[in-house]
């Protein structure tokens, strides 16, 4: 049996890690459509990025509150030390390999697969909070991409009908600058979202070796994660940047603007009623949905079925890598 502070410590290094590959995996929800129209240097973008991803991680702990007790039953798993890390190293796993391959998968369902699989390893699904699953990650799961697109839409109409007596090259140049601000926007957002997730689930390791005694972020914990998340954006993603800047529609500012605009409604809001909801997910359903009002052959369907594949695959895909890890943990005695 390893020393229970040994493991305590790896599992918050192995946490920081994924948040860190979390914000190098997401960094292109905030950045590529403001790189794609050369709106802004990808340097500059990062950096930015970067810095409002920092910001973002401060504001509020509603997401880590479902992270930490909205997935799993606490007094269930209280006694699985492991089961964290196992959770952890699946959604790694399942994160580099999308990562490698440049699709545009959801680091935060990943993590929640990953949770799900390894208390499902431990103890089977009575371990699982059914309830809050239903309500706040499979429900947020398919209304978040449909909130993306219809948001999309909706804010590429409203431009077109404001703007519809504009010259083009006065309305690009107009766009190029506000695309400056809906970037901001979305990585204020993005950060808002995603690093709660991570803090989340530190702070429920933190509840398993007893030493919190509630479920509640501690202030360390924010400083950590906030900062991981912000040092893994400026390594950025640049695979992922080129699949959702180029490989979905031509984007020109005007485009960015809307779709940039349109996710970060959807996230904040996703993050004010504590719905860990993928970033991922929902900038991409925005840039279709801004697409659709060009043409709807502007769009390539194509890619949207091949990003749909890899959605579908990510909670049960990490869930079985955690599930794996977990029994390989137990099997070398750190149960």
């Amino acid at each position: 049996m390893f020393d229970v502070s040994f493991l305590l410590i790896l599992i918050i290094i192995v946490a920081l890690i994924f948040d860190f590959t979390n914000g190098a995996h997401d960094c292109a929800n905030a950045i590529a459509t403001v790189v794609s129209t050369k709106v802004l240097s990808p340097r500059t973008a990062v950096i930015m990025a970067a810095t409002l991803n920092l910001i973002g991680a401060f504001l509020g702990t509603k997401v880590a509150n479902t992270l930490g007790s909205g997935i799993v039953h606490p007094d269930i798993v209280a006694n699985c030390q492991p089961l964290v890390l196992a959770a952890l190293i699946g959604a790694i796993g399942w994160n580099l390999f999308t990562w490698h391959f440049g699709i545009p998968s959801s680091s935060s369902h990943a993590l929640i697969g990953g949770l799900m699989g390894a208390a499902v390893a431990y103890a089977g699904f009575s371990s699982l909070n059914g309830g809050s699953i239903l309500t706040k990650i499979l429900l947020p799961l398919v209304l978040s991409p449909l909130a993306g697109f219809g948001m999309g839409l909706l804010v590429m109409f409203l431009i077109m009908f404001m703007c519809a007596k504009c010259a083009r090259n006065k309305l690009n140049t107009a766009f190029t600058r506000l695309q400056v601000l809906s970037a901001a926007f979305m990585a204020t957002s993005h950060g808002m979202n995603d690093a709660q997730k991570t803090m989340g689930v530190i702070t429920l390791a933190l509840f398993i070796f007893n030493e919190i005694e509630t479920i509640a972020v501690p202030l360390w914990v924010k400083c950590l994660c906030a900062t991981f998340m912000a040092l893994g954006t400026a390594m950025g993603g640049w695979k992922i940047v080129k699949t959702m800047g180029h490989k979905i529609f031509k984007l020109e500012p005007v485009h960015g603007f809307a779709s940039e605009t349109s996710a970060a409604l959807v996230i904040s809001g996703a993050s004010l009623l504590g719905a860990p909801i993928s970033t991922t997910h929902t900038i991409t359903a925005c840039i279709f949905g801004v697409g659709s009002t060009k043409r709807l052959t502007a769009v390539r369907w194509g890619v949207a079925g091949h990003l749909i594949i890899a959605w579908v695959l990510t909670i049960p895909a990490s869930g079985l890598l955690a599930a794996c890890s977990f029994f390989l943990l137990s099997a070398v005695g750190f149960a």
